[in-house]
């Protein structure tokens, strides 16, 4: 499944917060407990970041879901 979040305006968001907010993960506890075991992919390569500052552009994906970051207010 495709979907875009809107940073609406700020510049970055921590990865973890992302997989939070876009339903991902059912909590910050298991969005990086995803992370950590490289399930996650920034921009088609793995990302152990916790807290890597996804900005306007990024691709993220889990599994067969695909997160495309934008900025509405840039």
């Amino acid at each position: 499944m495709k979907q875009q979040f809107d940073l609406a305006g700020h510049p970055h968001i921590a990865l973890c917060d992302l997989l939070k907010l876009a339903g991902l993960a059912e909590s910050g506890g298991r969005a990086k407990q995803l992370i950590a075991e490289g399930r996650v992919l920034r921009n088609h390569q793995p990302e152990t970041r916790k807290t890597a500052k996804i900005i306007a552009g990024d691709r993220i994906q889990l599994a067969d879901n695909e997160i495309c970051v934008i900025n509405s207010q840039a």
